[in-house]
């Protein structure tokens, strides 16, 4: 049985849950959702609440949510189909301050037609934030939809704007 080490962050007015395996980080849970958001994740895996091994994820993340990261050096454990891998791996090279939409992240990985599977895969991240799904718009550069509700997606949008020049 796979064990998560979990805790709650408080950052910058909200809560954050974080979760990791002892190969990397496997969770980033949206503003102030609870312990059930990570267990639809990962409904099998024994979870431990523990603070230790989170630390530096919740640093680096801290330090993004204030303006001073933009980019993550963590170890990540997420397990996926391999399509969705290909689309997770797609939203980490779109670069800090910038955004894309699905469609172009469908040609990014070569499925041109796969626009719908795109937004499916991408609303299956487990890693808000680090793998940057926030950064993903409608063509029409609509903000669409996101784990942790559009006002989220809106404000982690801002924070990149400012900090992005």
């Amino acid at each position: 049985m796979q064990k998560i080490y979990y805790h709650d962050f408080l950052i910058a007015e909200h809560t954050y849950l974080l979760g990791a395996t002892n190969r990397g980080l496997a969770f980033v849970g949206s503003w102030d959702k609870g312990l059930s958001e990570l267990q639809s994740f990962y409904p099998e895996a024994e979870l431990i609440d523990q603070e230790a091994p989170l630390r530096n994820y919740y640093i680096q993340l801290k330090e993004y949510l204030e303006g001073t990261r933009k980019t993550f050096k963590v170890a990540i454990d997420i397990s996926g189909t391999e399509f969705q891998k290909q689309v997770w791996h797609s939203l980490r090279q779109i670069p800090y301050g910038q955004t894309t939409n699905y469609s172009q992240i469908a040609q990014s990985i070569g499925r041109p037609q796969a626009v719908r599977a795109v937004g499916s895969a991408i609303g299956k991240n487990p890693l808000l934030i680090i793998v940057p799904c926030h950064r993903v718009l409608t063509k029409s550069g609509k903000l669409g939809g996101y784990r942790g509700g559009t006002i989220m997606k809106k404000d982690l949008l801002k924070i990149e704007a400012k900090h992005s020049q």
